[in-house]
């Protein structure tokens, strides 16, 4: 089989999925050629008894723990063959997260997909991103994103802020005035600092937190920080994106942390005492991701996320598992 990343028709059929048989046609299609291609993958596929052969439906793929993203590298063929390669954020001695991306071009039409489907035209928006520290450091996928939707808004007062909030401040009210439809992208800490020290009706303007104290505060639960947020602001309610620096897809909330995902992403729930079984319903537990965008790395993810998927497929999200919750998944780390 040819590499995905020259298959243009297959990377098409991923955004133009519309439907759970073309989803799981797909699904299956990605993880034989994952399998095939990607060598951390398949040993650890291996391991977990999950091979093509024992293989015949979405159900029965293995998802690869979020940690080997730290420890190995998950991309499929030549890793020469790369366009960039995004890093989390990391405490003090931890270990950042590295996505080896072979081909740039396929996370941009993820996440300009999902934008004009969640939200429509950029191009009515003014883009305002709050996100200091992820501008902070090199490598983020977050700070690609936004600074592609700002480029793509077109408008001239789209941008980024890092610690100018008075600059921020003056730019809201003045976007207020003129009833400009604007988004404002921030990570929780900035947004709840900017909430503290200055409060405003905003009318024409939507609040997008994309999680994460990163160290500044102290980690509250997502309802009180959008609590706080709604009083500042005035509004009804506040968006939430939800990604990471291993997928190339989002999922989006547009309110009481109900996330939906595009087309071509899946979230399901895995029993945390065994990482095999998956598809749970209204039912806690852990949080894996088929992510079909993820073509060239791993798109069969099993993050260490917990929350709970609804029978509409939509998820929330109820915060991080503790290191004790994780089985079975995380134990062939070492080994692989």
């Amino acid at each position: 089989m040819a590499p995905l990343i020259h298959n243009d028709s297959l990377v098409t059929k991923v955004f133009g999925t519309n439907s759970k048989e073309d989803f799981d046609w797909l699904a299956m299609e990605i993880f034989r050629y994952q399998y095939e291609h990607n060598a951390v993958y398949q040993s650890y596929a291996s391991a977990m008894g999950r091979t093509p052969a024992q293989v015949s439906r979405v159900g029965d793929i293995p998802f690869l723990p979020i940690s080997f993203f730290k420890t190995h590298k998950v991309v499929c063929g030549n890793q020469e063959e790369t366009d960039t390669v995004f890093t989390s954020s990391t405490t003090t001695g931890g270990i950042p997260s590295m996505h080896i991306v072979k081909n740039i071009s396929i996370y941009e039409q993820s996440f300009r997909s999902a934008f004009n489907l969640f939200y429509g035209d950029i191009t009515k928006y003014c883009i305002l991103a709050l996100l200091p520290s992820y501008l902070e450091r090199s490598g983020s996928s977050l700070v690609y994103m936004a600074e592609d939707l700002v480029k793509q808004s077109g408008n001239p007062h789209s941008g980024f802020y890092l610690h100018n909030i008075a600059e921020l401040v003056t730019k809201l009210s003045a976007l207020e005035k003129a009833k400009q439809k604007t988004l404002l992208i921030g990570v929780t800490y900035a947004l709840l600092n900017l909430a503290e020290k200055f409060s405003q009706k905003l009318s024409h303007t939507t609040i997008m937190e994309t999680g994460g104290m990163k160290g500044k505060r102290e980690e509250l639960p997502r309802e009180e920080v959008h609590q706080v947020l709604k009083q500042a602001f005035g509004i009804e309610s506040v968006h939430s994106e939800y990604g990471m620096t291993e997928l190339l897809s989002q999922a989006y909330s547009k309110g009481k942390g109900i996330f939906n995902t595009p087309p071509w992403m899946q979230v399901l729930i895995r029993d945390v005492y065994d990482p095999l079984k998956t598809g749970l319903i209204e039912t806690s537990g852990a949080i894996n991701i088929i992510d079909l965008g993820n073509v060239n790395s791993c798109s069969f993810i099993a993050t260490d996320d917990a929350g709970i998927v609804h029978r509409d497929g939509s998820f929330a999200v109820s915060g991080r598992l503790d290191q004790s919750d994780i089985r079975g998944c995380n134990l062939m780390a070492g080994e692989i």
